[in-house]
């Protein structure tokens, strides 16, 4: 049986340092676009609700619909565009994300913005796949790992800069503001990309099935269902987390973006941290991070009436869920290397899928009366069942080793 076949991308004209660079800065910036968009919907969950005449539960059903489109967009399109040109992929996809955006603040009512919000979330997905594959062909294979993080660093400077800076904007401008932001973010990377992003061509590359299969690998699963369950617990809290301060730890809608900044810290601290830990055990990390997310959560509900607790709630969260995904994503590139376009979609999907479960399950609860509090504890419990999923697949691939 001959060994499965490592996707190799070449760009047609390699740029200088410099211009690789800037390549760089073109791709992640559109992953702060993408971040922003993503997180900043729950700090516009107030303002929403007050215009579109709606509850807070009803419109958390919009980011659960943007999730429920990165869910479906990733393997679709990464699977339908398997032979199109990269750099050409890549602008159109985030031309798709900037037209989705736009609809999503020109939407008169909240079933259009329903519409709007899931079509935004399609490309979502696909756009990390293929700027973590350029990214790495723009670069020697020795410092490949550098150049994706590059990009996946758009993501975090994004809770930190992006997120509140549109939540901000939502209560001084409305909440269609926050949605014009990212059409602004969303242009300029479509220019950025043009001018600095060269063309690829594909050299022996993975054949679509061969990816598919990768797919269907045990620990690939295992891995994909253990970060859909478990990094729900976060977005169960996270998606409510505006009315949660507001009305249970006391603070005033003004220091709601300045919570969500301190959540973006904790997101790059935990990166920070999750890169020596996962060097030295990925499986210890991601169990670590599973278990100590789960407490985290737990604090979080049982202190949030007190407004410092909440917000080191709000910090801890953020660290944990970090290094938990930073752990996953490494298991993945480890059992999937020959499938790295759709695994790393994927990937974005499962988390987006989590997404959806949690603000599902925590309006679910806060709908059933039982309080704002209430997500806190359906994040505890989401967190311990992607624990024991996880801790399933771990036990698998030891004694695989052992084997």
């Amino acid at each position: 049986m001959s060994a499965p076949r490592t996707a190799v991308l070449q760009v047609v004209n390699a740029p200088g340092r410099t211009g690789t660079r800037l390549a760089l800065f073109a791709l992640a910036l559109g992953g702060f676009g993408v971040g922003t968009t993503e997180f900043a919907s729950m700090g516009l969950l107030p303002f929403m609700a007050e215009d579109l005449h709606a509850s807070i539960p009803s419109l958390g059903h919009a980011i659960s619909l943007y999730a429920l489109g990165v869910v479906v967009g990733a393997p679709l399109i990464t699977s339908l565009t398997a032979r199109v040109e990269r750099k050409t992929l890549l602008l159109g996809l985030m031309a798709a994300f900037t037209l989705g955006n736009a609809l999503s603040a020109a939407a008169p009512t909240l079933d259009l913005l329903y519409v709007a919000r899931f079509l935004s979330g399609l490309p979502h997905g696909a756009y990390f796949g293929v700027a973590a594959v350029v990214a790495s062909s723009l670069v020697p294979r020795e410092r490949r790992g550098t150049a994706v993080a590059r990009v996946a660093l758009g993501l975090t400077v994004a809770n930190i800069v992006g997120v509140p800076l549109a939540s901000a904007l939502g209560g001084a401008l409305g909440w269609r503001s926050g949605y014009g932001l990212v059409v602004v973010i969303g242009l300029l990377t479509v220019a950025a990309l043009a001018v600095w992003v060269p063309r690829t061509r594909n050299d022996g590359g993975v054949s679509v099935a061969q990816e598919i299969r990768a797919l269907g690998r045990p620990q690939v699963t295992l891995t994909l269902v253990a970060g859909a369950v478990g990094f729900g617990g976060m977005f169960a809290v996270y998606t409510f987390i505006s009315p949660i301060l507001t009305e249970l730890s006391g603070l005033g809608i003004s220091t709601v973006p300045w919570v969500l900044a301190v959540f973006g810290v904790g997101m790059t601290l935990g990166s920070l941290l999750a890169g020596p830990l996962v060097d030295r055990s990925i499986e210890r990390t991601a169990m670590g991070a599973g278990a100590v997310s789960a407490v985290a959560l737990a604090f979080f509900g049982l202190f949030v009436h007190v407004p410092t607790a909440a917000v080191l709630g709000v910090l801890w969260i953020g660290i944990m869920g970090s290094v938990f995904t930073t752990a996953l994503q490494m298991r993945l590139l480890r059992e999937a290397k020959d499938a790295p376009s759709l695994t790393a979609a994927m990937n974005h999907a499962a988390f987006n899928l989590a997404n959806a479960m949690g603000a599902f399950l925590g309006g679910t609860v806060i709908s059933a009366g039982w309080g704002y509090r209430s997500p806190a504890w359906v994040g505890v419990g989401l967190a311990l069942a992607g624990l024991l999923i996880l801790g399933y697949a771990v036990r698998l691939h030891r004694s695989t080793q052992r084997a």
